[in-house]
């Protein structure tokens, strides 16, 4: 139709109604072809998209120097460990726990992940620790269960290692010296444990066996966890150290207590004094409160089974001065078993045993921590 033959008042209905002029609406249709493919355009849009998702991922990132900055922190905590209260320990470890896990909202990055999974593990199982050594044991085992978790997602075996020993110590002062083996040998399968990882696993093992009353078997892991020399280090065990780490004090600590379940008490004597000798020789700011204890308690334990009253009393001199808040678990198990031994109608009447008696009885009321689960320690004058 030729739209010059469209009276006016038609013409203004149309532009009216479709909004553009009546010849723009009569015009011959535009060529359908399609355009060609502009593959430049294509590129472009690809590269925008590409760098698009990487400043999304970018964003979604962590700065290297604030993993650093929690790894270190970690460490601390685990290094500092043996001369802080444990309340004390558990509450810095609560607080990174939370951060840490609010990092990990904070990043997409694989690597960075894998890395905040290691440091929740590793602040967790000393969440754990501090939950055992105030006496919580239900709350420690869901800990290092969770800790195990977190090790089992990053890969990280030291870490399920570390946390099998903690459940073998737990089954240990809880009465169940059976499953305490099971789970100190099946730390030790795990792969990538340097010696330090063994001799602790082994002096596990061998108190289990010690309260299972399997005296032959007890001193040959003794003698293994004595003799373990390969040089072979782990990341955990040796390069945090600390909590994780085992030193040559608290290994023959362990030793004592194992002897003393033995019924050896000489060689129970010989390992509490070497204890002593060694934790003597750091720094005081370094000393562990719960080897000073441990290890005082048990040379007064191999004193008493010796008929060494005096002895013992003067065994526990470097007890006393132990902070109420600083009174593990594995201490108080100890002057526990003294106490109850200070009960024997052969003991109980002389002077020296009463006063011992009431002194250790104080001891331990003014713990912080003085819930004793301890049928695993009492066993010794059986």
């Amino acid at each position: 139709m030729n739209p010059d033959s469209l009276s006016p008042e038609t013409r203004r209905v149309l532009e009216a109604a479709f909004g553009r002029p009546v010849s723009a609406l009569f015009a011959p249709a535009p060529d359908s072809t399609a355009p060609a493919y502009d593959l430049e355009h294509e590129l472009d849009m690809t590269a925008r998209d590409a760098q698009d998702a990487a400043n999304a991922t970018a964003a979604a990132s962590l700065s290297d120097t604030i993993l650093e900055q929690y790894t270190d922190d970690v460490m601390t905590l685990a290094r500092q460990y043996a001369s802080t209260a444990p309340l004390q320990a558990f509450h810095h470890g609560r607080s990174l726990q939370t951060q840490l896990h609010d990092l990990r909202d904070r990043t997409q990055v694989p690597v960075q992940q894998q890395r905040l999974l290691e440091l929740l593990g590793q602040t967790t199982a000393l969440l754990a620790a501090s939950a055992f050594d105030l006496g919580s044991f239900d709350s420690a085992r869901r800990l290092v269960r969770a800790a195990d978790m977190y090790a089992e997602s990053a890969r990280f075996d030291p870490l399920r290692a570390y946390c099998d020993g903690i459940l073998a110590y737990l089954a240990y002062f809880q009465g169940m010296p059976d499953e305490a083996v099971t789970k100190a040998r099946r730390a030790q399968s795990y792969g990538g444990l340097g010696d330090v990882a063994r001799r602790r696993l082994l002096a596990i093992e061998a108190r289990a066996l010690g309260y299972l009353g399997d005296a032959e078997a007890a001193q040959h892991v003794i003698r293994m966890s004595e003799d373990v020399d390969t040089g072979v280090r782990d990341d955990l065990h040796d390069g945090i150290g600390g909590e994780f780490g085992f030193t040559p004090e608290r290994l023959a600590m362990s030793t004592s207590s194992t002897a003393l379940l033995a019924h050896n008490a000489a060689q129970a004597e010989q390992s509490a004094r070497r204890a002593l000798d060694l934790i003597g020789r750091r720094p005081e700011e370094q000393r562990s409160a719960h080897v000073l204890g441990g290890a005082s308690a048990d040379l007064a334990m191999a004193r008493l089974l010796a008929n060494d009253v005096d002895g013992a009393a003067d065994a526990l001199v470097p007890l006393w001065g132990i902070p109420a808040d600083q009174r593990v678990t594995g201490v108080l198990a100890r002057t526990g078993q003294i106490q109850h031994f200070l009960t024997q109608p052969d003991v109980r009447q002389a002077q020296t045993a009463r006063e011992l008696r009431g002194r250790v009885e104080e001891f331990t009321r003014a713990a912080t921590a003085h819930q004793l689960t301890g049928p695993a320690l009492l066993q010794l004058e059986a």
